[in-house]
């Protein structure tokens, strides 16, 4: 069982994440937007096996929490996801923060198979 932070602003999106990494017997705990995700790794001290982040959210987007994350905890898996070309784009120089960023939408397959790499990362 693998600690994941889900951070996510579209409600539905965050429930069918976390109900799927869930199901595949992890602890999952979820953030809103990029700032509460943000505070919930500086109060955990980055105790999580893996971050999966959308990009585009509202007060902090991803890459902008992924760059604060990576720079407190360097050794912090993080995964991204969005569903806009541009913002795959931003996240292309981001080799060194983040693992891989995951189109959406996803099917259930796809995002237990993502974050299965990940976690093997």
């Amino acid at each position: 069982m693998k600690r994941i932070l889900v951070v996510e602003d579209d409600a539905s999106v965050r429930a069918f994440t976390a109900r799927a990494l869930a199901v595949d017997g992890h602890l999952v705990e979820i953030a809103e937007d990029g700032m509460e995700g943000l505070e919930i790794l500086t109060r955990e001290a980055g105790a999580y096996d893996l971050v999966l982040s959308d990009i585009r959210m509202p007060a902090m987007d991803g890459i902008e929490m992924a760059k604060e994350a990576k720079a407190t905890f360097p050794a912090l898996r993080i995964l991204l996801m969005t569903g806009y070309a541009d913002q795959r784009e931003r996240a292309s120089d981001l080799e060194r923060v983040v693992l891989d960023v995951v189109d959406k939408p996803f099917t259930l397959a796809d995002i237990r198979s993502a974050v299965s790499r990940a976690l093997m990362h």
